[in-house]
């Protein structure tokens, strides 16, 4: 019997691409995620920081704060288009294209955002541009967050699902550390003039080189096995509209997954937004201490993304989810009273434990998702649910926390009370849905 012929070599070569495809999947997920996510860490911090006075300086302190994290919400407002546009396409042509065109549009306005002139320069042409760059990059990220979820998702085996929703989880935090340890440094290593003029672009720029190493694994990977079989059965036909197929059949799972992520999301964004703006503006600590409380608490939250995925490989998605949101709910209850109390040791933990609990459950949602939907629907239907809860919570997050910040007279107890109830209701939705460790995720069911 020749080689080619013998079944167990040709099973085992199977393996072997397999395999390889699974570890090119990851990292080129991982790279682009560490993009998406390096670009919004360093537009939150400079959004909470300086574009107030270079982008939004004809406006009173508090109404230049507001305008500039409305830019930073503006982003996110565009992502639920994006993710139906993009979702539509990566379920009627594969998840593989449209993540090189994505990664491309991000990777390119992030750089233009590096060359924006100032409003000292060119007036309000400056803040209109940076909108404008901002809707752009919402926009491909609204695709590229959800396609490059399920790109690893998709190629991984059923046993480690879980694991690798987790490692794409660290991007978060690993992007907030680089990016607020090129702030820190940059900050302390330039006067405060040339930081404000020129030093800030520096992160911006560097992104670029993110953007080159994502497209290049990316055209390694071949197209997931989920997505094959839909083709080979001619599942495409059912993937004509999938906007159409989650609005009629997965319009309730669709909608409980978007209300379980308004927690996590909302508090994501109070953590690594607000925060930096509430520690230095209203408790008076320098930028570079802000910078290094955030970069702590990313290192905790990187240790809390791994553990949420490979818990849920062993307990299951939704015994996981109500861990973590649990402990999120105390961490709430006591993080303000803790930040006040003015000890940096104390801050550095609670600030670990609040963001490293959240991003326990941001390290379960990319699988959570992707078990909840069917193959001809999975993308469209994750994107907007994951969009969505940006939408509606993440990115209003830090400006309804300055509102009623100012309303309330300094006191945070509003926002307490906001935050704990989104996370009562994520809470509820986690309780109330079935679990999915289980579901074959090749499997085309809409009726």
């Amino acid at each position: 019997m020749s080689v080619l012929a013998d079944p167990d070599i040709a099973a085992r070569e199977r393996s072997a691409h397999s395999h390889l495809m699974a570890r090119r999947a990851v990292a080129g997920a991982t790279v682009g995620t560490a993009l998406e996510w390096f670009d919004f860490a360093l537009y939150g911090a400079v959004a909470a920081t300086l574009f107030p006075r270079l982008f939004f300086p004809s406006l009173d302190p508090t109404a230049s704060l507001l305008a500039s994290l409305a830019s930073f919400w503006a982003g996110l407002a565009a992502r639920p288009l994006g993710a139906v546009i993009c979702g539509m396409l990566g379920d009627r042509w594969g998840r593989r294209n449209l993540m090189l065109v994505t990664v491309s549009v991000m990777g390119a306005s992030s750089f233009l955002m590096g060359l924006l002139p100032t409003y000292q320069q060119v007036g309000i042409l400056a803040p209109t541009l940076l909108v404008t760059l901002r809707i752009i990059q919402g926009f491909a990220l609204g695709g590229e967050s959800t396609g490059a979820q399920l790109m690893a998702v998709e190629h991984a085996s059923p046993t480690r699902r879980g694991l690798y929703s987790g490692l794409l989880g660290i991007c978060s935090p690993l992007s907030q550390i680089l990016a607020n340890l090129a702030l820190f440094m940059l900050a302390s290593l330039l006067s405060t003039e040339d930081f404000e003029s020129w030093g800030w672009r520096v992160p911006f720029l560097a992104s670029f080189v993110l953007l080159l190493l994502g497209i290049y694994i990316r055209m390694k990977v071949s197209e997931t096995p989920a997505f094959e079989a839909l083709r080979k059965n001619g599942g495409q036909a059912r993937a004509a509209n999938p906007l159409g197929l989650v609005c009629r059949f997965h319009w309730r799972t669709a909608l409980r997954l978007t209300l379980f992520f308004c927690g996590p999301a909302a508090l994501f964004y109070l953590i690594v937004v607000f925060s930096l703006s509430y520690l230095t503006k209203n408790l008076g600590v320098p930028k570079q201490t802000g910078f290094m409380l955030l970069m702590v608490a990313n290192v905790c939250a990187i240790v809390g993304a791994l553990a949420g995925g490979y818990l849920s490989d062993r307990i299951g998605r939704k015994r996981a989810l109500l861990i973590g949101s649990f402990c999120t709910l105390v961490c709430c209850l006591i993080y303000f009273p803790i930040l006040n109390h003015g000890s940096i040791g104390m801050t550095m933990a609670v600030m670990g434990a609040f963001l490293g609990f959240t991003q326990f459950q941001s390290g379960i949602q990319p699988v959570w998702f992707a078990e909840s939907f069917p193959t001809e629907a999975r993308y469209t239907g994750s994107a907007l649910s994951y969009s969505g809860a940006n939408l509606l919570t993440g990115g209003p997050m830090p400006i309804v926390a300055v509102a009623l910040l100012n309303a309330f007279h300094g006191s945070p107890w509003a926002i307490v009370a906001v935050c704990g109830s989104l996370n009562l209701l994520s809470f509820l939705m986690i309780a109330v849905s079935r679990e999915t460790r289980d579901t074959a995720l090749e499997r085309s069911t809409t009726h």
